[in-house]
Formats: structure tokens, sequence, C-alpha cells
């Protein structure tokens, strides 16, 4: 038991500022900020079903304060927008086409009618799918010059000076055919699927295929053009003119869909107005690597 005596003695007052002056350094004066920096909420639907649950579970209440300022969810709706914004402009939208859905919609219950809806679908927008030719109607001419096949030009006559997507087309159908030739793809020597009757289970025999004289393209040159002429120079090596009537076969279709061939001439060392000393670097002057 304590007894509070209100007679004692007052204990003198201690100025302990001087004594701790003398052994601690001085501090210089720091203003606190009163700022509140918890974090601020947002109102996304996250995070206001998340509260619901809290609330139903805890059996509190949770109450959601949201301050209306900029946050960044508008930066992201903005971002959202100009993604689609190309979309917009135009004024389609190819995610939703109902033309199409109703085709693909009725094709599992009714095919006939799916097959019917896509085939005026194309018809009338036939102008959009298939282009018009711009070839000749014109068959190309085809003659032979003394052709070696070891050493020779194939010489091209085109109606008109060709433009640069018939050049780069027909650099890659060339491409492709001395490549084919190259690896022996045209041997008139093995071709026993065309001389067989398709009218029964076809037959290969692989031995006699791998025993047969292999064919191959030694080398090529680039192709050359002048206005409406041009050259390439071929060492096929071996005789085989199949592989001219594969050439022949694509240049053919090149000339009647896309650029018009007036005239094909193999061998020769001259054609017509074709100027030997001409460069690349002059006008209506090319040369194109194979």
């Amino acid at each position: 038991m304590f007894i509070l005596n209100t007679c004692a003695p007052i204990l003198p007052v201690i100025d302990f500022s001087r004594h701790l002056n003398n052994r601690l350094a001085p501090f210089s004066a720091v203003t606190l900020s009163t700022q509140n920096h918890a974090p601020r909420l947002i109102r996304t639907p996250v995070f206001v079903s998340q509260a619901q649950k809290l609330q139903g579970e805890v059996g509190i209440d949770v109450d959601v304060e949201v301050e209306d300022e900029d946050v960044d969810v508008e930066d992201k709706t903005t971002s959202r927008k100009a993604y689609r914004g190309r979309r917009s402009e135009e004024g389609k939208d190819y995610d939703k086409d109902p033309e199409f859905a109703d085709i693909l919609g009725s094709c599992l219950d009714d095919p006939q009618r799916a097959k019917s809806k896509m085939a005026d679908r194309l018809k009338n927008k036939r102008d959009k799918i298939l282009h018009t030719k711009t070839g000749s109607a014109t068959p190309v001419k085809v003659t032979f010059n003394k052709f070696d096949f070891s050493n020779s030009y194939i010489w091209f006559e085109f109606y008109n000076a060709p433009l640069e997507r018939d050049v780069s087309l027909i650099c890659d159908a060339i491409r492709a055919w001395h490549i084919i030739g190259r690896l022996g793809g045209c041997n008139s020597m093995n071709m026993q699927l065309s001389q067989s009757h398709m009218d029964k289970r076809p037959s290969y025999d692989a031995i006699s295929g791998a025993n047969v004289t292999p064919t191959t393209f030694y080398n090529i040159g680039d192709l050359e053009i002048q206005d409406n002429l041009a050259r390439i120079w071929v060492d096929i090596g071996t005789t085989e003119p199949l592989l001219l009537d594969v050439l022949i076969n694509a240049l053919t279709q090149i000339s009647s869909d896309f650029a018009g061939i007036k005239q094909l001439v193999f061998g020769g060392s001259e054609f017509e107005n074709w100027k030997e000393n001409l460069k690349s670097e002059d006008a209506s002057c090319s040369v194109h690597k194979i």
C-alpha cells in the first residue's frame, strides 16, 4: 500500500539541454509534412467485387471511397481507342461480318444452302477476287536458232517494256526452272507416271527410277533487259528437251496472264536491236540476278 505524501520536498529542476549541447551536435530543423500518403483506391470491377465478397464473408461494412481524379485507367482506355482507331475510321468491323456469319451458321444445318450463298457472294464480289488479265491473247512465237544446250542465249521480245512486277515474276519463274533442272527434276528418261494408264491405281518402280541416267542444269546467267528485249545465258549441259518444254509452258502462261511476250528465240548470239555495249546504269537497261 502506497501513501502519497503531499509534503514531499520539491526536486530541483535540472537543465539537461546545457549538458547535452556539449556532447551532441545540433540537429537542423526538419519540417514534417502532414500530407496523407496512403494509396488511393481506384474503382475497378475487380476491386469492388473483392470488397463486396469481403463484406459478405466477414460480416463488416466495407466503405469504398473513390476520389474522382485522372488515373491510368483513362490512359489505357485512350490507348485502346487508338489501337482500334483505324478500323473505326474506315467504318468497317472485320471481326463481325453478318453475311459471312450467316454462311458459316448454316453450313452445318444446310450445307447446300451455305454453298449457294457462298457462290452468290463470290459472284457479287468477283471483280475484287479475280483480276483482269494484263497479258496478250496471242500465242508466243517460239523459234530455234542453232541452239546449243551447253552454251546459248534465250531471247525474249515483249510487246511493251516489262514492268517491275512483271520482271520480278519472270525472274522467279526462271529461278524455279533452274532449281528444278539442277536437281534433276526434268528427266525425260524417267517419266513412269506420265506414260502409264491412269484408269487404274498407278505404280512406281523405284529401282528403275534410281538407275536412269541423271540430268542436271549446270549454269545460268543473269536476266538482261533493254527496252522490250531481254536475254539470258544458259548452260544446261545434258541434252534434255523436257527442260525447254517446262520453260516454254511457264512463259506462255505468263504471257497470257501478265506480260505479253511476242516471241522466244532459243540460240543465236545477236537479236534485232540488241546493243552489246550498254550497261545496267544506262537508261532502259537493267540486269537482274537469277
